[in-house]
């Protein structure tokens, strides 16, 4: 493993993705990117009237996250990507094998306030419900840790530095405290 780790942030939209992903990255002195940014435009097309996506729209999505990854290189990276399904982050690990993830886990009434109080997102209240359907926590197998995110953003992020600390990544030449 690169001294420089690969974070995905995941989780179902609305539970903080962004906002908690660019403060560990900016703790950690990691490049940070979003992942919505690498969604194809028939991606949006079909999220913006509360169309969910299947594994299809999604393949070439997450093989565009992976390539920005693979230029990162050893610099390692954070990326805020729902990565819902084992099968989708198996499919990010071809990328980067090494990846470690925070799965950003609430209530879905929780986030469902946290959705509806947003403004300027394609993602619409009510497609929570199938991304629930479809969400996989971490299997025991994969490196990681589920955060819950009933509290601030501050203290959702101690909570994931503080898995990852506990996971041995933070404070390797990494920049975090």
């Amino acid at each position: 493993m690169s001294d420089r780790p690969t974070v995905f942030v995941m989780g179902v939209s609305g539970a903080g993705k962004t906002t908690v992903g660019r403060l560990p990255a900016a703790a950690l002195g990691l490049p940070y990117a979003e992942g919505d940014d690498f969604h194809p435009a028939r991606n949006l097309a079909k999220m913006s009237p509360g169309m969910p996506l299947e594994d299809a729209d999604r393949w070439p999505w997450l093989d565009a996250v992976g390539a920005w990854v693979r230029r990162q290189g050893d610099r390692g990276a954070v990326v805020a990507a729902s990565a819902l399904r084992r099968s989708h982050r198996d499919r990010l690990r071809v990328a980067a094998p090494d990846a470690l993830f925070v799965h950003l886990a609430g209530e879905r009434e929780l986030i469902a306030r946290r959705m509806a109080a947003r403004t300027g997102h394609f993602m619409r209240v009510a497609q929570l419900d199938s991304q629930y359907a479809v969400l996989e926590p971490l299997s025991g197998d994969e490196r990681g840790v589920t955060v819950p995110v009933d509290g601030g953003p501050e203290e959702t992020v101690g909570r994931a530095l503080d898995g990852l600390r506990a996971m041995g990544v933070v404070g390797r030449r990494t920049g975090g405290a």
